[in-house]
């Protein structure tokens, strides 16, 4: 009765369960702190093996937390790699736990316990406890490398359980205090334990595909039968369409799925027994199957499902036969409805309907039983040619009297639900969508949504991290400088750095500290390039060498003319425009650096408005390395100027050197290339930004029905597709131009696609099922120079190496 009080004081509980795209369960959803830092796990569910002392008892371990001594710290007595030592946490039910989070100890300065590597035990009955392994296979986690910073660490594969255990691994060196969070969602499916027969080996074209239950943490019987508890049917991973691929995990083929062959099952059929925590009322099962006709596999012909409430199975099975599908081999979920049959217990039997037949996940739909009514519904959204099932079951405990007002309370929270999910649409679209290039959009539209992927869930998740500041703050780092960017439209309708707005902010106070130039003193050679609001030319510049900074260092004689462009602005430019070319004019006077192209003087005092700028003698680096060969035979017969490896690299370093400048001050280039580049004498590199002006170069930028045009050849999948720029998009930007130079620019970047190919290019980086296509190795290139291109394009910006690394690498290995 009280907890029929409590449930109806409660009300209602609402929960959006996501299922799987082509990624599976989205576990970038599913990544909600369980309440270690924000209280909601009690004090009482809290344990550990040992304690210092009361003030370092196992309720202080919570993340972000400097309460008593500021952390969980276990005694140790005896030897402690023979120590046991854990910090445990029970969650009350069973939670699907995704990541984990560890900090140290450091008390306001008066600790610095923290520990380096640890291990995870977990149990879903708080009797059989299971240690957690990588998909690797390893066991030890690295933890904390000070006490103040928060580690985040994702579990690949992710568990299932109601308790856990943290466990330092200590040594001699060090005591060690922990703080942990877990991070992850209920699981709903109730689902505890499942027996399925083991996975088979394929010999595919001499390739082993190896299609067993890695994950699986329960024991293998002597009937060479799975034994009862939870595994790679239930990681919330959904297998690839190629069946022989896998998500970038570096393990062996067929690693996504359990798989079987006909020829080891008479019966014409794998049976599965699924075991489940409580009498249930079930609806659907989904079962996700690979479908790869071309190999001998395909979705099974049919399912025949047994259910068990008490302890007998029920007489009459349910049968289902999904429509066989030979034409489109793509990896699909099966929807089995179950009627809302009551069960503890469901046995399954799968008949083949080709040779092969393999799974990667089963999930489960259903209410529990009781008192308590139940309502399930499923809400779509429509992403362009894209469905995104959510499923909401509500839930509420009521009496028989109060069964209208119940009725009335659920229809208006389903109306809130649907206003509350096409508020998120919107918002979606508002935020994220319109980012998006429309070309972009069109071009993938059907790509994505035939591979399953949700570009929703991506601001989805985004939208769950931000509810919570601190898992914000510890999952941005490092951000490179992709937050709070300034743009500056140049006068030939380009941007020449993308400047952090902080950065902007703390020159909007200062002068310009460049010299007037007397214009008499240019003499106008040609046009280079223009814009919407400018030119840009190539002129003479005479007694330039009065108007040098002390520490800036010229090659020239007295009264010799030297090269330089001239930025100029329409004077008939709007107000944004001029507002732009002036702080345009305070960024370039205060870049000094050897590599970067400097500001030498300004023409302020009447219209139009000019800055001059350092120009080289050789042009820039594309024209340069196309007039020339490499060293060897063909250059020796066509008597063509040649450039050495080393020259090539020595170029290449002086570029990475100054983009390492830039993105030491977080400005961001956007347009890195070899037009970008300007060659002096002896080789000197100089980094510019005229490419986008010279109608010489108007093939390398595409353009977007009639509006912005965009260097795609040279640009990152996610600045394409998301419209993200960052240091680690210009890293991008700069393998390629390392593969221009290389090339001796003979070619266009992905000289055999069509810009509409080098856009669905970017689809397949984003989908990351090993089809994107790279640029490929140049003959000039050695293996280790390659490897850091490959670098540079990682799928994942974090991954790509940074300007710092770059620089120093080309140094360590030029000839």
């Amino acid at each position: 009765m009280a907890r029929q009080t409590e449930t109806n004081h409660k009300a209602v509980e609402t929960l959006l369960l996501f299922l799987c795209s082509a990624h599976g369960f989205p576990t970038g959803v599913c990544r909600s702190p369980l309440g270690m830092s924000g209280g909601q796990i009690l004090d009482e569910d809290i344990s550990a093996s040992s304690q210092w002392s009361d003030s370092t008892a196992a309720k202080y371990g919570r993340l972000d937390c400097e309460e008593g001594d500021g952390a969980w710290c276990p005694e140790i007595t005896g030897e402690p790699e023979n120590m046991k030592e854990f910090l445990q946490i029970d969650l009350r039910s069973l939670h699907f736990i995704t990541l984990v989070g560890t900090q140290g100890r450091h008390a306001g300065g008066m600790g610095n316990e923290f520990a380096q590597t640890y291990k995870i035990k977990y149990s879903r009955d708080g009797s059989r406890w299971i240690s957690w392994r990588s998909r690797q296979r390893k066991q030890v986690i690295e933890g904390n490398r000070n006490a103040y910073d928060i580690e985040l660490k994702d579990l690949e594969p992710p568990i299932v359980a109601r308790f856990v255990r943290f466990m330092p691994v200590m040594d001699h060196s060090m005591n060690v205090c922990m703080r942990v969070e877990l991070y992850g969602c209920e699981w709903l499916d109730g689902l505890v334990s499942y027996n399925v027969p083991l996975g088979q080996q394929m010999i595919l074209y001499g390739q082993n595909i190896y299609l067993n239950d890695s994950v699986y943490d329960g024991a293998m019987s002597y009937r060479s039968v799975v034994s009862v508890w939870l595994g790679q049917l239930t990681d919330g991973m959904c297998g690839l369409d190629d069946f022989t691929l896998s998500h970038v995990y570096n393990v062996w083929p067929g690693y996504d799925y359990v798989g079987w062959t006909n020829e080891s099952f008479p019966s014409g059929y794998v049976e599965i027994m699924f075991e489940f925590d409580r009498t249930r009322n079930f609806t659907t099962m989904k079962v996700h199957c690979n479908n790869m006709f071309s190999r001998r596999v395909k979705v099974f012909q049919k399912v025949v499902c047994y259910f068990r409430s008490e302890s007998d199975w029920e007489p009459t099975p349910v049968s289902f036969s999904p429509v066989m599908d030979d034409v489109n081999p793509s990896a699909r979920f099966v929807t089995v409805a179950f009627h809302n049959h009551m069960a503890s217990a469901i046995k399954c039997q799968y008949h083949f309907s080709d040779i092969w037949m393999m799974f990667s996940e089963i999930t489960f739909q259903s209410g529990e039983l009781g008192n308590d009514h139940h309502y399930q519904t499923e809400v779509q959204l429509w992403a362009g040619n894209c469905r995104i099932d959510y499923f909401v079951t509500v839930i509420t405990e009521v009496s028989a009297k109060d069964d209208s007002n119940t009725r009335i309370l659920i229809g208006c929270l389903v109306a809130i639900i649907f206003i509350l999910v096409a508020i998120i649409v919107i918002i979606l679209w508002r935020q994220v969508w319109q980012k998006m290039l429309e070309k972009v959009r069109a071009l993938l539209s059907s790509e994505l949504c035939s591979s399953s992927i949700l570009i929703i869930l991506i601001p989805i998740a985004a939208l769950t991290a931000a509810k919570s500041p601190q898992a914000s703050a510890q999952e941005g780092v490092p951000h490179y400088a992709e937050a709070d960017i300034v743009n500056l439209q140049g006068v030939t309708g380009g941007n020449t750095y993308a400047v952090p707005a902080l950065t902007m902010d703390l020159l909007s106070g200062k002068d310009v500290a460049v010299e007037e130039f007397p214009r008499k003193l240019l003499t106008f050679k040609e046009k280079l390039g223009e814009g919407q609001f400018g030119e840009v030319h190539l002129c003479e510049a005479e007694d330039m060498e009065d108007f040098m900074d002390e520490d800036f260092s010229f090659d020239i004689s007295d009264k010799q003319t030297v090269l330089v462009a001239v930025k100029m602005l329409r004077a008939d430019a709007n107000k944004n425009a001029r507002n732009d070319f002036l702080k345009e004019i305070k960024i370039m006077s205060r870049l000094k650096d050897p590599n970067i192209i400097r500001l030498l003087g300004v023409c302020m005092s009447s219209d139009p408005l000019c800055m001059i700028t350092e120009y080289m003698e050789n042009g820039d680096l594309n024209q340069f390395l196309s007039r020339h060969e490499p060293e060897g035979m063909i250059a020796l017969l066509s008597n063509a100027p040649t450039v050495s490896y080393s020259n090539l690299q020595h170029m290449a370093t002086q570029i990475a050197s100054g983009m390492k400048y830039l993105s030491s001050l977080k400005f961001v280039h956007r347009d890195l290339a070899t037009r970008n580049c300007l060659v002096g004498k002896n080789y000197t590199i100089k980094i510019a930004d005229f490419g986008m002006s010279r109608n010489l170069y108007s093939g390398d930028y595409y353009r977007i029905q009639g509006r912005a045009v965009l260097p795609i050849r040279w640009m990152s999948w996610e600045s394409i597709l998301l419209g993200k720029f960052t240091t680690a998009s210009d890293v991008w930007a700069f393998g390629v131009t390392l593969w221009e130079t290389l090339t001796f620019c003979k070619e266009q970047p992905y000289s055999q696609l069509s810009d509409e190919q080098v856009i669905e290019n970017t689809g397949e980086f984003f989908r990351d099922q090993r089809r994107q296509i790279y640029l490929p190795q140049p003959a000039l290139c050695p293996d280790p120079i390659y490897k850091l291109m490959l670098s540079c394009w990682h799928r994942n910006a974090k991954e790509r190496p940074s300007f710092q690394e770059i620089h120093r690498i080309l140094l360590e290995s030029r000839p």
